[in-house]
Parts: structure tokens; C-alpha cells; sequence
């Protein structure tokens, strides 16, 4: 059986103790379950898996092998997905709901693709879909499943705060906020006083993200903002151990990721290997070396290059409290029903058959009420979206 927690109860734990909820960001192709497991070692109270896609997840078979993969102690653990409709986003959730503590939709990623394709910061403009992308799946699922969003701020700080409120009304557990806008860039500095005006209006915990290369900069952003978490996402593959103090890789830590590799090699491809040891030597190696490892092209290589020019020249010792298994994986079985319902595409929409109208929002017409809009369907007939007011 997988082990199952109520992510609410991080939050109410971090803040009876006045301290935070450390969280490793979804990161694409790096949140796998392997990484998830090292960074519990090191402080992570919280994981989520990397943004999957809710139309492929339950029209792919491969994808759904691909993208998820758990153990029986990978928890607690959030799946992240983008969704630009309600019947995926609730059909891929309820796929994976047995074996998750919680569900996310993003609406932060800034991609150029994802954007066009209606993902990520796209749906920032779009209030009422994510209210009924939100909304649906919270009344589908038990209060102890959490459900969540993660977002970028707005160049406008009241509209960031309404759209957090708006979120809020949504019946959501938590949300995310990266303090950058969909057009900033990684190396921008995050707005700090939006985070903080954003947490102060909101009553959920809110997740702050952004900035983060140290333990030290999560405890002040912590002491700044008055969130309830945080986040950090590139740093802590450069450096698994971040929250837990360390300002770089430790050798422990090295040799944690190849044991694990060693009990799940049919599990872990070599590029996922591979890179995350180019982050995590970032800071060991000469820029020699470096070159050396990043052309390696087999685990084995890999290996000797590591006991030549690492393990052997640092004390490596692994400490008694740290994990240096991966633990027994969990075979899920996704519901035939749910699967075979999306296993032919409309090529008109593109989205599943089972569910394909063609109907398209009609952003400009409105009644006035922030969370309603109109639909016109094929025949050129205007009629309301009843599912956007179901509270």
C-alpha cells in the first residue's frame, strides 16, 4: 500500500513550531522519484512531481509510465499538471489520486509553448476557466486530498492580490507564488513586497518561490514575506542538500544518487542520471574535469569516473539517519474506464472524443460577474457555462 499524508497538516505543524514547509519545486524531467527520495534525506518536508500534462497522462499509456513513478514512501507527494480544460484535469487526477496526497494545476510556467497551447501563465488571463478547472476537482475529491495552484505575480499588485483572493474562493488548500511575471527571467530579482502583500491577504498558506540559493535565503524570505513555505527549484539540483544547511553538494550525497541508481537502474534513465550529477558537481570539479564528466556516456563510466576523482579524494561517510535505499516501487493500475474515454483524439479540438463539442469560451461576452462567461457552440448559439458557477 502507499503511504498516504494530509499535506494540510505540514502546514499546521510548521506553523505550531513558528518555521516553514521546505519544498522541492516541479521541475521538468528532474522531480523524479529517484531525486524525490535524495532530497528527503536533506530537509524536504514537501515534493512535487514535474508538470505533466493532464490530455497526454490519460491518452498515453507511455506517458503515464514515463511521468509517474512512485514508491511506497514517496510522501508526501503533490502531482503537478497542466490542463487548459476541466474533463482532463479531473479525469488525470482521479488516475493518479490513490497514489498522491495531492493534485496541482499550473499556472506559472512562462514557456513559449505552453502558453501558446492555453498551459501555464495562459490561464492567468483566463479567471473563470481556472476557477472551473479548480473548483471542479476540489468538490470531486475528500478534504484530506489536497488541491492546489502554483502562479507568477501580475506587473500589477492589485490585480496579483485579486487573483490570489479570487484563488483563495476556489475552495483550494495552498497555492504557490513565484515573485516573478510571466516575462521576467530567472536571473531577475523577485518582487518581495508582492509575496508579502500577497501572503498578508490571503488566509491559506501560501508557498513562496523564487530567488532561493541557500537555506540562509529561505529563512529570510521566510521572515520577510510571512509565508507558510518555500520553494526552491534550480539550486537545489546543484545542491540536493540545501535545506538541511549545506552550501554545496556533499560527498554523502553523491554517493546516496549512485546507490540509488544501483537499486532502480531499470528505473532511471542515463541522461536523468547523468545531469543531475552535472549539477550536483557543479562546485566539486575543475572546469577539466567538468568537460571530462560531461561528455561520459554510460552509467559505468559515470561510476568510475566518480570513485577516480571524487569519492576517493573526500570522507564520504553516510550518516546513520539517511535513506540509502530506494524504497519498493508501487505498480499502479489506472482506471480502464477513465483511459479508454480519452484513447482517440477529436482533430478538430484536439482534445478527447468522449468528450469533444467543439465549443469554444467566448472571453468577450460576459454578464459582468468575474466568474461567468459564454460558450458558443457550432450552431453560433450563445449559452451560459453553468459548470463555472458550481460551488
Amino acid at each position: 500500500m502507499k503511504m498516504k499524508i494530509d499535506v494540510n497538516d505540514l502546514f499546521h505543524d510548521a506553523k505550531s513550531n513558528d518555521t516553514y514547509v521546505k519544498v522541492c519545486a516541479p521541475m521538468v524531467r528532474y522531480s523524479k522519484v529517484q531525486f524525490r527520495t535524495l532530497v528527503k534525506n536533506y530537509g524536504v518536508d514537501l515534493c512535487f512531481t514535474p508538470m505533466i500534462l493532464a490530455d497526454s497522462f490519460c491518452q498515453n499509456e507511455k506517458a503515464r509510465t514515463n511521468e509517474f513513478i512512485t514508491t511506497v514512501n514517496d510522501s508526501p507527494l503533490v502531482v503537478q499538471f497542466a490542463a487548459n480544460n476541466v474533463d482532463d484535469f479531473l479525469d488525470a487526477t482521479k488516475l493518479i489520486y490513490s497514489y498522491a496526497d495531492g493534485v496541482d494545476l499550473n499556472c506559472g510556467c512562462p514557456q513559449r509553448w505552453a502558453m501558446k497551447d492555453g498551459y501555464g501563465c495562459a490561464l492567468l488571463s483566463q479567471p473563470e476557466l481556472i476557477h472551473s478547472l479548480l473548483r471542479t476537482v476540489r468538490n470531486n475529491f475528500p478534504s484530506n486530498f489536497s488541491v492546489s495552484v502554483k502562479i507568477r505575480i501580475l506587473h500589477e499588485l492589485k490585480k496579483t492580490i485579486t487573483m490570489c483572493q479570487q484563488l483563495e474562493k476556489c475552495g483550494i488548500d495552498f497555492m504557490t507564488v513565484h515573485g516573478r511575471t510571466p516575462v521576467q527571467k530567472s536571473g531577475d530579482m523577485i518582487n518581495v513586497d508582492s509575496l508579502r502583500e500577497v501572503c498578508k491577504s490571503v488566509r491559506i498558506p501560501v508557498i513562496a518561490n523564487g530567488g532561493i540559493k541557500t537555506l540562509d535565503d529561505a529563512d529570510q524570505l521566510h521572515k520577510t514575506v510571512k509565508c507558510s513555505g518555500v520553494m526552491a527549484a534550480s539550486a537545489i539540483l546543484s545542491n540536493p542538500s540545501l535545506f538541511s544547511g549545506s552550501n554545496k553538494t556533499p560527498l554523502s550525497c553523491i554517493r546516496l544518487w549512485m546507490n540509488m541508481k544501483d537499486k532502480s537502474e531499470d528505473r532511471i534513465t542515463f541522461q536523468c542520471y547523468h545531469h543531475h550529477l552535472v549539477f550536483m558537481l557543479e562546485k566539486i570539479l575543475t572546469k577539466k574535469q567538468k568537460q571530462e564528466f560531461n561528455n561520459l556516456g554510460t552509467f559505468e563510466n559515470v561510476d568510475i569516473f566518480l570513485k577516480r576523482y571524487v569519492l576517493n579524494s573526500y570522507d564520504y561517510n553516510i550518516s546513520h539517519n539517511i535513506n540509502c535505499d530506494i524504497d519498493d516501487y508501487v505498480t499502479c493500475h489506472f482506471d480502464d474506464k477513465i483511459t479508454t474515454k480519452h484513447s482517440s483524439k477529436c482533430r478538430g479540438c484536439s482534445k478527447s472524443v468522449c468528450y469533444c463539442i467543439c465549443d469554444k469560451y467566448d472571453q468577450n461576452a460576459t454578464t459582468g460577474n468575474y466568474f461567468s462567461s459564454f460558450v458558443i457552440n457550432n450552431d453560433g448559439i450563445e449559452y451560459m457555462d453553468s459548470n463555472i458557477f458550481d460551488e
